[in-house]
C-alpha cells in the first residue's frame, strides 16, 4: 500500500492534467486549417485530360504565373456555394485551374454550362489520384500556386471574400492585377 506522502500518489492527477492540456490545445484550432506537407513543394507530377477540350495537362501547365488550383465536383454542396465567388475572381483576372474531382463528366460539363465557367482549364481527376497526391480530404479545396509551380498555400473549404482577403492576398504580389502574370512581369 502507498503511503499518503508518497510522490506516486500524485501520478493519476499529473496524468489527468497532461491529458487535459493535450486535448485542450486542439479546441481552439480551425478544423479547416489542415496542414499540408506539400507547401513549398512543386505540384505533383500528373498527366490528365481536359473536361472541355481534347487537351491533356501536366504539372507544367501549373507554371509561369500565379494561379489558383481549385478542387471541385458537382456532388459537393459547398462547391455550389463557392462557385459565384470563383466567377468573381475570374472576372478580376485571377487564373483558376479547376480539378474536377471524382465526378460524372456529363454532369460536370452541364454544371459549368449552367453556372458559368470560372476556370482557365478544367482537369479531369476521375479516379482521384491527383487529389490523393495533393493530400485532398474532400472538395472544395484551393491551392495557391507560384509561377515556379510550387504550392504556396492550401485552403480546405469554401473560398470566399473573407478567406481571399485574409489568407490569399497577403501571399500574392502587391497588386491584385499582377495575379496571373508571369513571374517578374
Amino acid at each position: 500500500m502507498m503511503k499518503a506522502n508518497s510522490p506516486w500518489v500524485f501520478l493519476p492527477l499529473a496524468g489527468f492534467v497532461l491529458l487535459a492540456l493535450v486535448l485542450g490545445s486542439g479546441l481552439g484550432r480551425d478544423p479547416q486549417e489542415l496542414p499540408s506537407a506539400l507547401v513549398g513543394k512543386p505540384v505533383p507530377a500528373f498527366t490528365l485530360p481536359s473536361l472541355l477540350t481534347e487537351e491533356n495537362f501536366t504539372e507544367q501547365s501549373m507554371t509561369g504565373r500565379w494561379q489558383l488550383l481549385n478542387v471541385w465536383a458537382t456532388w459537393c454542396p459547398t462547391c455550389h456555394v463557392e462557385h459565384p465567388y470563383l466567377l468573381t475572381l475570374a472576372a478580376q483576372g485571377v487564373p483558376i485551374t479547376g480539378i474536377n474531382y471524382k465526378d460524372e463528366l456529363p454532369a460536370a460539363r452541364e454544371y459549368l454550362a449552367n453556372m458559368g465557367n470560372p476556370f482557365t482549364h478544367v482537369i479531369v481527376d476521375e479516379d482521384g489520384q491527383l487529389g490523393l497526391d495533393l493530400g485532398v480530404y474532400g472538395a472544395p479545396e484551393t491551392f495557391l500556386i507560384s509561377p515556379k509551380g510550387e504550392i504556396v498555400l492550401r485552403h480546405a473549404g469554401e473560398l470566399n471574400e473573407r478567406v481571399w482577403r485574409e489568407k490569399f492576398l497577403p501571399l500574392l504580389p502587391s497588386r491584385t492585377s499582377d495575379v496571373g502574370k508571369e513571374d517578374g512581369a
